[in-house]
Parts: structure tokens; C-alpha cells; sequence
């Protein structure tokens, strides 16, 4: 799986490349992360966007807008920690440690995140926080498998990596934007 997470700004050509991403990318899901950003704008961005992809799209604030306009997922956040009661769609959220991975594997989400796998590129100082050792043992343990995604450092052209590594796929930010 390949889900490619949004800039923090908003640019010039965003909904365009965000189009241009699922065509010719060939990526499964987008997080739609804003974390400064309004309900209003994070909507006008998503009606800038074709209907089509509206069910591949998570949004990481503002889960009103995802119910407004049949999104097909959210994504949990230390900011919003509860999906709304009577939310359907997907469900995913972060882990930043394997202990918080083994807690969180338990709850209903559809897909987790791990980070940082690799040096990240959009946040400076933003290091790998685990030895491929560690990666190997929470695999072995079943901790990581096809319902958990690598998240910080990952590139397009890593995705065999960390497919290698036991993960169902990754999150990519800083290498979809550059």
C-alpha cells in the first residue's frame, strides 16, 4: 500500500498534483494533513479534487469535513483522539514506539503507522528512531505485518525496503512534494 500524506501549507497546483499522484503514482490513499488549517480550507482544497477520489482520501483534523463529504477515511491524532460515534469509514492512526505499536494493534484501526523508519526528509532532525534489529524482532513478533505502514524517510523508491522489512507498505510526505 502506498498512501502519500499532503504538505502541512497549502500551494499553487496542489489539488492538480494530488490528481496527477493517484494517475500516474498509482497510490492507494492520501492523508490530507492541515494541521493550521480551517475546516473551510481543508473543504475548499477537497472540492477542488474530483468525487472519484474522495474515498481514498483521510483527513487528519477536521473529521466533519470527511463525513460532509463522504471521505473515505480519518486518520487519529494526539489533537483528535476519538473518531466520531457513528464513523464507518477506514481508520488509522500513528505510532512513534514499538511498545505503542503492541498497545494500539489491538484497537479497531485498519491500518497503523510506524515512525520514523529512515532519516526523514521534510523534518530536519527528525532521525530513524529504530535499528533494522529492532524492525527484525517486532516482525518476528508479528508486530509488524501487512496492517501497519512506514512512515518518516520513505521514498518512492524504498517501498521494496520496506516491503522487505515486514511492512504492508508506506507513507510518504517529503519525496512525493520535492
Amino acid at each position: 500500500m502506498i498512501i502519500v500524506i499532503t504538505r502541512p501549507d497549502f500551494w499553487e497546483g496542489e489539488a492538480d498534483a494530488i490528481v496527477h499522484l493517484f494517475d500516474q503514482r498509482h497510490i492507494n490513499r492520501l492523508h490530507l494533513r492541515k494541521p493550521d488549517a480551517s475546516a473551510d480550507k481543508v473543504a475548499q482544497l477537497v472540492e477542488k479534487l474530483p468525487s472519484r477520489l474522495y474515498p481514498k482520501i483521510s483527513v487528519h483534523d477536521h473529521y466533519d469535513v470527511a463525513e460532509e463529504y463522504h471521505l473515505g477515511g480519518i486518520h487519529l491524532t494526539g489533537r483528535h483522539p476519538v473518531a466520531p460515534a457513528h464513523w464507518t469509514g477506514l481508520l488509522s492512526t500513528s505510532c512513534h514506539s514499538i511498545n505503542e505499536l503492541r498497545q494500539r494493534r489491538n484497537e479497531p484501526f485498519d491500518y497503523l503507522s510506524l515512525s520514523p523508519i529512515f532519516d526523514s526528509i521534510s523534518k530536519a532532525g527528525y532521525l530513524a528512531a529504530f535499528t533494522q534489529e529492532e524492525i527484525a524482532q517486532a516482525h518476528i513478533e508479528g508486530l509488524i505485518d501487512q496492517r501497519v505502514l512506514a512512515l518518516g524517510g520513505v521514498t518512492f523508491a524504498r517501498l521494496p525496503e520496506v516491503e522487505a522489512m515486514g511492512f504492508g507498505g508506506g507513507m510518504i510526505l517529503g519525496d512525493a512534494w520535492k
